[in-house]
């Protein structure tokens, strides 16, 4: 079983996260670095926004995942814009993995906590009895299509971005070695690719 890329760019984006979580720790001093800055804004904003869709109670339960979960998609898609590096989250089957387990155990907690009324959730409100059979086939094939639908967009969208970055990059080196008249008008483009 050999390494590869993207478990080689998992670990990096894990041991980065450890990094900067140790740094911004701020070794127990009163005044806060940057970097603790930096982290505690990123929870307290991840945490009003699982208290405000959940619960205030019931939402610290599953805020712990929820703010794993997003340190560690954004420090893969930031890793991902390392020149010459590579998009772990541009990678299907880490997105589609993430996906589908993520869908399954929130189904799991479905059923946990509501029993079987959690088929409830596959009968909309106020339809005939008549098509009740047709639109639960619907509802439960739209729910197995979330799985699908938050595995393509996120992968999709890395590689949409870097797929762009890369065109764009491309027509600034052309641009800038076309003589140093061109080469000083493409910085411009080239600030704009930096910059955005």
């Amino acid at each position: 079983l050999s390494l590869t890329n993207i478990g080689l760019y998992i670990i990096i984006g894990v041991l980065i996260t450890l990094i900067l979580s140790f740094i911004s720790t701020n070794y127990n001093k009163l005044v806060s670095n940057n970097w603790s800055i930096a982290q505690e804004s990123i929870y307290v904003t991840i945490h009003n926004i699982v208290t405000n869709q959940i619960n205030a109670i019931k939402g610290q339960i599953y805020f712990p995942f929820i703010y794993t979960l997003f340190v560690f998609i954004l420090i893969n898609n930031l890793i991902g814009l390392v020149p010459y590096s590579f998009a772990s989250t541009g990678h299907f089957a880490l997105t589609f993995a993430l996906s589908f387990t993520i869908v399954l155990g929130a189904t799991i907690l479905g059923f946990q906590k509501h029993g079987l009324n959690f088929f409830s959730l596959l009968v909309p409100g106020g339809c005939p009895l008549s098509l009740l059979p047709l639109l639960v086939m619907v509802e439960f094939i739209s729910y197995l299509a979330r799985c699908v639908s938050l595995g393509l967009r996120l992968g999709a969208n890395i590689t949409a971005g870097h797929m762009l970055l890369s065109i764009l990059s491309g027509f600034v080196y052309n641009i800038m070695s076309s003589g140093l008249a061109f080469f000083i008008m493409g910085l411009i483009p080239l600030l704009f690719i930096i910059a955005f």
